[in-house]
């Protein structure tokens, strides 16, 4: 009954798309061990270095033995552990909300919120390249989707001015994009929302801890927190540990408890996990050095990928495409540099367009200059190799 599997698989392999598992055997270090190989990491979300910060590890020790290792239930039965409320109260401070909301993940969270706020007779305005979890949480909400080209103000403006007959109507976006690093047009999102009478939607997945003089995320970048209705973070990137956060009024918290399906349908986040993520937000508060060195080290690696001539797309953060176009050289590019040192996972579609495969490359605040310098050796031995760039970096 199963047999069509086999085809399927086979026909993933001949396109180049098909994916397998790596085993990392050691902590998400500048250095990590992958497959046996020892090598720079390139690709972890963990931009702040915060995922074996020892402060961490000890908060969570500490929550084990105070509460166990499994909140037991979800949090409307009886997971309901005091570590969640001082965690959602710091994550609401940290976003200038006046509450927020756990979730179990970011993909729970944006179909939660989405599916919760907005159903059949609404409209959602969506950016075409939103994450998957944003266009699976708008078909869930069986909203009306009208999906306008990525950062295309104008065709935004042109989808809100035919869609004035809604009663409820919602622009999400990415605040970084996830595939691309660049930033959302907040300074012209939210201009075009209170014109039109729209929510707005940040998804801060990849902001949060990075961006802001805080780490607030895009709505600090842009003196905007005031204006966003609904902010979505997670504590599984910068902030090293698991886990997600709906940030806003006291409103919109009491309505998701009540209407979210997959915060009412889900077990709690385990006490180590709200620990550990209580202690991150500590340290990002007392240690802005480390915010700091992750933006030098972006500026640093930016500079040298450019210089040897490849193409990165609008990448303005941590996040840098190094864009090759076919799939199947991406992934041996990825191979290559893996034989040389260097670990940096190839992106095809579907979590790309056609044509836009490429090594999507993440920086940490923990990497240092010679690591990333090492990196980018290998880079231009690699792309000389496969006619990708110039032969000097003249």
């Amino acid at each position: 009954m199963m047999d069509f599997l086999e085809d399927q698989l086979e026909s993933l392999k001949k396109a180049g798309l098909y994916r397998s598992l790596r085993s990392l055997e050691s902590p998400q270090s500048a250095i990590t061990i992958i497959n046996g190989r020892k090598v720079v990491q390139l690709s972890s979300n963990n931009y702040l270095g915060l995922a074996y910060h020892p402060r961490l590890n000890a908060a969570a020790q500490e929550a084990i033995e105070k509460y166990g290792t499994g909140a037991g239930a979800s949090r409307l039965i009886c997971g309901n552990l005091e570590l969640n409320t001082v965690l959602e109260h710091s994550l609401a401070r940290l976003k200038k909300k006046e509450d927020a909301l756990l979730f179990s993940t970011g993909y729970m969270a944006n179909c939660g919120v989405l599916s919760a706020l907005v159903g059949e007779g609404d409209v959602i305005f969506s950016d075409e390249f939103n994450h998957a979890s944003i266009i699976d949480g708008c078909r869930m909400s069986r909203a009306e989707v009208k999906v306008y080209p990525h950062k295309d103000m104008s065709a935004l403006e042109k989808l809100l001015k035919e869609s004035q007959h809604h009663p409820h109507r919602l622009i999400v976006t990415d605040g970084i994009f996830s595939m691309d690093g660049d930033i959302a047009p907040l300074p012209h999102v939210v201009p075009l929302a209170q014109k039109y009478g729209c929510m707005v939607m940040v998804d801060d997945a990849h902001a949060t801890g990075v961006l802001g003089e805080q780490g607030g995320g895009t709505g600090e970048y842009f003196d905007l927190e005031d204006e966003i209705d609904i902010s979505m973070g997670t504590l599984g990137k910068a902030l090293g540990g698991f886990g997600a956060f709906v940030a806003g009024s006291h409103q919109l918290k009491e309505f998701l408890i009540n209407r979210a399906r997959s915060f009412i349908f889900t077990t709690a986040l385990p006490p180590a996990v709200i620990a550990s993520g209580i202690a991150a937000l500590e340290l990002l508060e007392e240690e802005p050095e480390i915010r700091m060195k992750l933006w030098e080290n972006v500026a640093f690696f930016r500079k040298g990928i450019k210089t040897l001539g490849f193409t990165t797309g609008e990448s303005e953060t941590q996040i840098i495409p190094l864009i090759v176009g076919d799939p199947a050289l991406t992934m041996q590019m990825g191979e290559l540099l893996f034989e040389e040192g260097v670990f940096v996972q190839g992106i095809r579609p579907p979590a790309v367009p056609r044509g836009s495969s490429r090594l999507r490359i993440t920086l940490m605040a923990t990497h240092t200059q010679g690591q990333l310098e090492f990196a980018l050796r290998a880079l231009e031995k690699v792309g000389r190799k496969l006619h990708l760039v110039k032969d000097s970096r003249g």
